[in-house]
């Protein structure tokens, strides 16, 4: 069992980093399978699709914020609660390949602005904005607190500075985001 979930990972490794440097309509399963050294018979055992595997990149990042969101639900709608679940969101954004991913994303919009995996994500990222905003706030209100969320992912792209570490990546985001977040 162990094999199958280490051929898994790799094959995603490898589609990931593939996906970002060439793009994701140029990359063919026959050229991640050559650089595994594996047949294409193998590499569809685990994916039969470049979208099965997008799919399985995706779905970590899905998971993590589904459970974000079942810890939200029992939470009072509080500043301390909107501002614990950024801190937690931001922790999940290190956990993972998330930067890795993003970075996929950002590359290949056209290419995967319909992927059903997107769709879920989206759909996922509006409930767990539900939770930092209240209907009868001002628009900049709910604007400021949208944006206390995508500031922790901006940060990835606002700093690609390679002198800038991961934690100071993640402290510059929380900070902003903390900032924006707002009653």
């Amino acid at each position: 069992m162990r094999d199958h979930a280490d051929t898994r990972t790799r094959i995603q490794d490898v589609a990931l980093r593939r996906f970002a440097e060439q793009g994701y309509e140029a990359t063919s399963l026959r050229e991640i399978a050559e650089e595994l050294g594996v047949t294409k018979a193998a590499l569809y055992y685990h994916f039969k699709t470049k979208e099965d595997i997008v799919t399985s990149l995706v779905e970590d990042r899905v998971r993590a914020v589904e459970e974000l969101i079942t810890w939200a639900e029992t939470r009072p709608r509080t500043e301390e609660t909107r501002r614990e679940l950024i801190r937690r969101y931001s922790e999940g954004l290190r956990r993972g390949r998330h930067s890795e991913i993003m970075r996929l994303l950002e590359r290949n919009q056209p290419a995967l602005k319909h992927h059903p995996a997107m769709e879920k994500t989206r759909a996922r990222m509006f409930d767990l904005i539900a939770f930092l905003v209240e209907p009868g706030d001002p628009a900049a209100t709910r604007l400021r607190n949208t944006m206390a969320l995508f500031a922790l992912h901006a940060a990835w792209f606002g700093l690609p500075d390679e002198t800038i570490s991961d934690d100071e990546r993640q402290a510059a985001a929380l900070e902003v985001a903390f900032d924006l977040l707002r009653r």
